[in-house]
């Protein structure tokens, strides 16, 4: 019988390395001391206020979390924060998906640094409603602005807040303002209820929108348009420079069919390219010129204070809903009614009305 040679194939089976010796006790303790030790809340409070991005990295991180322990520590943070806050002009930007959000931001951004301010940049990007993750690639689109020191850029999940809208986007806009960010850009998913609820949280609201695709008629909606401080007519080169001028024409005949705003400002429309980095610098001088306008008039801080009571009432929703969902009773007893619901022996109203009975009585 002949030998059996030994199979010495790529996918054969070599010999391993010879684990190391365990560790010793000294080196294991050393390895434990050069462990990055959790910040806490005061020293995580310190950064921020010294402008250090991984403390306001790390304590964003904290106000997202839905851990009882960490919702405490955030909101010592943020009240900490708070009397350093309300310092930045507050611009939301939305569009539908493919306008360029990303690109414009950045170039934006970059003028924005290179004129001497900060810049952060709150990117919302849409969960999946099936298994409730998020690409958060925003970072990946723009790799010059998050380079720059000037610039902060933090992507998060819209979970299942309104619209899209990241559900503690409001508080961090306070530590970014903390941090010394005297412009904060909320960019966000641009489907659904977003620009009500982006619209509620910002100074100035700008409408990126294209030409050729039939958006034109979509913006003139009502709702859009109203809340609009500026719409801005993306991709604008090229062949499709021709049909940016002229959806800049059909824009801006529909702007004046609507009454002056309480700011009394009008509504402009403006043509940018922001791949040719072209009208950006437009962008940016009429949004000076809102601000200039609206502080002098004191409507600028007049729509703040109206934010304020618009937030205050949706965290009282917000902490309302949690606390009818974290109750361990109305928990077991919402499973009863969801298999009385499937037996056809209850309709969601009387399920709905017993549930919140049950819940106050349990209080």
């Amino acid at each position: 019988m002949a030998a059996k040679v030994p199979n010495d194939g790529a996918l054969s089976e070599k010999g391993g390395i010879d684990p190391p010796n365990s560790l010793s006790k000294s080196a294991a303790e050393k390895l434990k001391s050069h462990r990055k030790k959790i910040p806490s809340v005061s020293q995580l409070v310190k950064g921020i206020l010294a402008g250090d991005k991984a403390a306001l990295s790390q304590a964003i991180t904290r106000v997202e979390s839905k851990a009882r322990k960490h919702q405490k520590e955030a909101k010592e943070i943020i009240e900490a924060c708070l009397p350093h806050a309300n310092t930045s002009t507050r611009i939301g930007i939305t569009g539908v998906p493919g306008v360029g959000k990303s690109t414009f931001i950045e170039v934006f951004g970059k003028r924005l640094t290179q004129a001497g301010h900060k810049v952060a940049v709150l990117a919302v990007d849409p969960s999946s409603s099936l298994s409730g993750g998020s690409i958060l690639g925003d970072k990946t689109r723009m790799e010059e602005l998050v380079k720059d020191p000037n610039a902060f850029i933090r992507p998060s999940a819209s979970g299942d807040s309104l619209g899209g809208v990241a559900r503690k986007t409001r508080e961090t806009v306070i530590l970014c303002e903390a941090a010394g960010y005297d412009h904060i850009i909320i960019e966000t998913v641009g489907v659904g209820q977003s620009e009500t609820a982006v619209h509620s949280m910002t100074d100035f609201f700008l409408l990126l929108k294209l030409a050729g695709a039939g958006d034109e008629l979509q913006g003139i909606k009502r709702g859009i348009m109203e809340m609009a401080d500026a719409i801005v007519i993306n991709k604008a080169d090229g062949e499709n420079e021709k049909a940016a001028k002229q959806a800049k024409l059909e824009f801006n005949r529909a702007l004046h069919l609507y009454p002056t705003k309480d700011s009394t400002w009008r509504p402009k429309t403006l043509t940018c390219s922001a791949l040719e980095h072209k009208g950006i610098d437009k962008v940016q001088e009429l949004i000076k010129d809102y601000v200039s306008l609206t502080q002098g008039n004191g409507y600028f801080q007049e729509r703040r204070n109206e934010q304020n009571k618009f937030w205050l009432l949706q965290t009282i929703e917000s902490q309302l809903k949690r606390d009818f969902y974290d109750h361990s009773k109305v928990k077991a007893e919402l499973e009863k009614q969801l298999q009385l619901l499937s037996e056809n022996k209850t309709t969601p109203f009387e399920a709905a009305e017993f549930l919140l009975t049950y819940s106050t009585k349990k209080k």
